[in-house]
């Protein structure tokens, strides 16, 4: 065990607190991912993240009870949970998986920003409304969460003011879909 290359003071309160922690961080960023990729159904890779999540959770936990006079080792256990929600989001945002709605609401200029999405091959459609200060166009794009940059970079250029709402989408069949970028994509042209 780790404790022997440690005197028990050291270990007791600046080794195990320091473990407890980092574990608590993993085990809580595998949760929060866990708990994302059920809300979007991904039913293979969330009993996966949920064994090892599960897993550490109880090797932190079984820890603790034994250090149970020490109050560093608790404040580790809530520290690494605050913090390990903060990394999980991180690290969803980052990954970026799964598809979102986007809902801009045009007060003038639907059409022209409906054909710069088009330009950049994303699917949009495009509706009239009336809201409550006249009427809007509302366009709609489904897109991959990766490109998400891509459809606000657009926004902004088009009107740095203009209203628009995302949604996570959990699935989409058929649809407009900008290419994926492949290796194949930047090979040579033939002869």
């Amino acid at each position: 065990m780790i404790s022997q290359y440690f005197d028990s003071h050291t270990f007791s309160y600046i080794v195990l607190p320091v473990m407890i922690f980092f574990a608590r961080i993993c085990d809580v960023t595998l949760g929060t991912l866990r708990v994302i990729f059920v809300a979007r159904g991904q039913k293979y890779i969330a009993p996966f993240l949920g064994f090892f999540e599960v897993f550490i959770w109880v090797i932190v936990i079984s820890e603790l009870l034994t250090s149970a006079n020490n109050i560093i080792c608790y404040v580790a256990y809530a520290g690494g949970y605050a913090t390990g929600n903060f990394v999980g989001m991180i690290v969803e945002e980052r990954i970026a998986i799964g598809m979102v709605m986007v809902r801009i609401f045009a007060s003038k200029g639907g059409k022209e920003l409906a054909e710069r999405f088009s330009e950049k091959g994303f699917g949009v459609t495009l509706m009239h409304a009336e809201g409550s200060e006249g009427i809007v166009d509302i366009l709609q794009v489904v897109v991959a969460r990766k490109f998400g940059n891509d459809i606000e970079k657009i926004l902004n250029d088009f009107n740095p003011n203009i209203f628009y709402v995302t949604e996570d989408v959990r699935s989409v069949k058929k649809g407009i879909f900008p290419k994926k970028k492949s290796i194949l994509n930047y090979r040579r042209p033939g002869k």
